[in-house]
């Protein structure tokens, strides 16, 4: 039995990406308590907090949120904090992580890599004067560059003149207090993809459809409300052709990221067919029964909840025990396989 303690922080407030709310991170805890290891939820509001964690020494520290925030002080990004203590910990380098936290550093990143990201610009009150100034012509999309769970981002979001484009980066930057990310509109399908590297160099792949309900215009946002009345479907993608494409993308941009352990890639195509990165996911959302990387896992593979959290700490547990490294050879993709095989993974010991 191994020692794992959970953190995460006070969360409702925060627009960032993480495991979600207490009752998500409690869902965490029962799972890793019926796979039958030793753990704690610590919700942690100062370095004291985080300093009992260290005295503690746990096998695995597992990371629901990025950072916490504190009053007058630079926020403890917990990456950082358990890397510089020695601490084992879930998840990706904070210098990996801020690919999630700032949407345009991951996009111009992978642009610079030849990854497919849609055209963009940053946009705040007053800069534009006129619709012929903008560097993309109408339609755009209009979204925060460092919100998740579809913060800020509504019917308004898509906008096809600019006293529509001026109102919007007035609200958005009135809320958020940052440059606004402005985007070519991608009028095609809407994807996320699911991917955990396991302990033996694998990865488990899960992509997923997702369809919004349509709006009064005829649109189909995947926004704030909906993501919080689940009332978008969640579907497997049938045609091999468009699953083929998605899934390359996203693992292109998952290994040029140099994301450890598990992320979420969300990916947007045109009526063309071209497929694009929009974001990526390294705090997943883990609410039981809703959030996109268990229910990815579930569509695709048949995968429990137990199951999906149990292969997200394989290589954390694995980096925990002494053992002999593995031999070096090709990275291998899970995309479809049985199902007890990969429930078998995280049970695979390397003496």
């Amino acid at each position: 039995m191994l020692k794992i303690e959970i953190v995460t922080t006070q969360n409702e407030s925060l627009c960032e990406t993480g495991f979600g709310s207490l009752k998500a991170c409690n869902s965490v805890l029962d799972s890793i308590e019926r796979i039958g290891h030793d753990v704690k939820l610590n919700i942690c509001n100062s370095k004291r907090d985080l300093d009992s964690i260290v005295k503690n020494n746990p096998d695995l520290v597992v990371l629901a949120v990025k950072y916490i925030s504190l009053q007058n002080e630079n926020d403890i990004w917990l990456s950082d904090y358990f890397h510089r203590h020695g601490i084992n910990f879930t998840g990706s380098s904070r210098e990996v992580l801020r690919f999630d936290s700032n949407k345009i550093s991951a996009k111009i990143y992978l642009a610079n890599k030849g990854i497919k990201t849609a055209k963009y610009f940053t946009a705040i009150p007053e800069q534009y004067q006129c619709a012929s100034e903008l560097p993309i012509k109408f339609p755009l999309f209009l979204k925060p560059t460092d919100a998740a769970n579809g913060n800020g981002i509504d019917d308004l979001s898509f906008v096809t003149n600019f006293s529509e484009f001026e109102s919007k980066v007035l609200s958005l930057y009135s809320r958020f207090s940052s440059p606004v990310l402005v985007e070519e509109y991608l009028d095609g399908r809407e994807f996320t993809v699911s991917i955990i590297n396991t302990q033996n160099n694998e990865l488990i792949i899960s992509p997923i459809e997702i369809v919004p309900p349509e709006s009064k215009n005829g649109l189909r946002i995947l926004g704030q409300k909906v993501k919080s009345d689940d009332s978008e479907e969640l579907k497997s993608i049938e045609d091999d052709e468009i699953k083929n494409a998605v899934i390359k993308l996203a693992i292109n941009s998952f290994m040029t990221l140099s994301v450890r352990d598990f992320g979420r890639i969300d990916i947007r195509a045109n009526k063309a067919g071209d497929y694009f990165f929009i974001e990526a996911n390294l705090v997943p959302g883990m609410t039981y029964g809703s959030s996109y990387f268990p229910k990815s896992c579930e569509i695709e593979h048949a995968l429990t909840y137990d199951e999906v959290i149990q292969l997200m700490l394989a290589s954390g547990l694995c980096r925990a025990e002494p053992k002999i490294p593995l031999k070096s050879g090709s990275q291998r993709y899970l995309t479809s396989s049985p199902h007890t095989t990969l429930h078998a993974a995280p049970h695979r010991a390397v003496h």
